[in-house]
């Protein structure tokens, strides 16, 4: 599978990759990711074209298990890590060494992208009892966009649309969506 990406370019990029994970979910098997939504290799999410401005901002969600992968990734992809931000979902969760609760965003950049300003640099550590499956809180996308009004935006991989950014992701309702799809060769 590969993602169909807009031409245009984007000073931000906001991205909650769906994970395939390499090893089988512990007990529950309704926990399973791929019961929730289509998941990408690693491989396959190398493929994906970043629409990215020569100076932008990437901030993409990896949990625990796939910290390492998602620092990769977002090299891959032409970013460099900076920093990252934790939401501890208050309940705890699956795990096979751990049983976290935890979900980090990492912020990396591509060419020159300043920090936010002082008074947006908040605390790294956010606390919200987590919901849905992979539903994020909102507070992240309001945060970058308030930090960041002037600033072109894309959620990779969403479930909404939302005023102000531009989205991908097959959750997107259908008029809006750019569909992750199967490619025949």
């Amino acid at each position: 599978m590969t993602a169909s990406m807009p031409t245009k370019l984007y000073d931000i990029i906001y991205a909650d990759p769906p994970w395939r994970y390499e090893h089988p979910p512990m007990g529950d098997t309704n926990r399973s990711i791929e019961n929730h939504y289509p998941t990408l290799s690693i491989k396959e999410l190398q493929e994906i074209n970043i629409p990215a401005e020569t100076n932008a901002a990437m901030f993409m969600w990896a949990t625990a298990p796939m910290l390492s992968k998602a620092c990769a990734l977002m090299a891959y992809w032409g970013f460099s890590y900076r920093t990252c931000l934790c939401w501890d979902k208050m309940i705890i969760g699956m795990g096979s060494w751990a049983r976290n609760q935890h979900e980090l965003l990492l912020i990396g950049i591509k060419g020159k992208f300043k920090a936010p300003s002082v008074e947006f640099r908040n605390s790294s550590m956010y606390h919200k009892k987590r919901t849905e499956h992979s539903v994020k809180p909102a507070f992240f996308r309001t945060w970058i966009s308030e930090a960041y009004p002037d600033k072109s935006k894309l959620e990779m991989f969403a479930r909404e649309r939302i005023e102000g950014w531009d989205a991908t992701g097959n959750e997107v309702p259908p008029h809006t969506q750019l569909q992750l799809h199967e490619v025949t060769s």
